[in-house]
């Protein structure tokens, strides 16, 4: 078998399992285990797998939900950034509450395999960590919004309401000096609960999102404990964020982060 055929024939078996353990592969494909993770290596670099103890994750592309697949390519870029510096804001053993958005779900990638509780209603979300041995998964029910992929509604609120999350990771449509938004009233009443239920509130947005306002408030900007930005977010918006007591963190414009993100602390 080539090995081009060899690893997509290997990143469909773990696209379709979520999750799959080395001796599988090599067994399935009739290669070495030192063949598979020197496959696996080139697909992490292609951010479509990430390797942990015992096998392979899937992390590739987003769902193909409508939601998803508005994302414009240079916004997915500084998405990742943001994702990868967020998620150094993360401890093992946390309890995380993690909404639907599209910059959320590229943080959630970077979860994968850790040591955490992971408290959502995004069934994409849900998809990566439903195969892991090292993460506990709670999903929350309710109605389920077709071009995102999320529960809303009643159910999902009451259910949000029983439960304690050290941290919640939200992404919004918008950001002005009058607060966050997004455009669905019915999103915004379940992240307004996941804002309750988490210890820390911790906004991921885009430097896209400052100055646009969308349907509905979802808090005033004073009601974020940290919010991660990448670099292009202007140096006004950077004021304004810090004067509200907001922990604003710019992710750096490499791909790859290797130090803590930079954290402009509020005084």
């Amino acid at each position: 078998m080539q090995a081009d055929v060899r690893r997509t024939r290997l990143l469909d078996l773990v696209r379709a399992r979520g999750f799959a353990s080395l001796p599988e592969l090599a067994q399935e494909l009739e290669v070495s285990e030192s063949t598979v993770r020197r496959d696996v290596e080139l697909l992490e670099e292609a951010g479509s797998a990430r390797r942990t103890h015992g096998g392979v994750f899937y992390t590739g592309p987003s769902p193909n939900l409508p939601h998803f697949e508005l994302r414009h390519e240079m916004q997915w870029s500084k998405k990742r950034q943001i994702a990868k510096a967020a998620a150094q804001l993360i401890e093992d053993g946390d309890t995380v509450i993690l909404d639907g958005g599209s910059t959320t779900y590229e943080f959630a990638q970077m979860l994968v395999g850790r040591t955490l509780q992971i408290v959502t209603n995004s069934l994409p979300v849900a998809n990566l960590f439903m195969a892991s041995t090292t993460t506990e998964l709670i999903l929350l029910g309710g109605y389920v919004h077709s071009a995102t992929g999320v529960s809303l509604g009643p159910y999902a609120n009451e259910m949000i309401s029983r439960l304690s999350a050290r941290r919640a990771v939200l992404s919004v449509a918008g950001i002005t000096q009058h607060g966050l938004y997004n455009s669905n009233l019915l999103l915004v009443e379940t992240e307004r609960a996941m804002m309750k239920a988490g210890g820390e509130v911790i906004i991921v947005a885009d430097s896209t999102k400052f100055g646009r306002q969308s349907l509905a408030q979802m808090c005033e900007l004073s009601e974020v404990d940290k919010l991660v930005v990448d670099h292009e977010i202007s140096p006004a918006w950077q004021k304004q964020v810090e004067d509200a007591g907001v922990d604003l963190i710019v992710a750096p414009a490499e791909m790859a982060i290797i130090d803590r993100p930079v954290s402009h602390k509020a005084s």
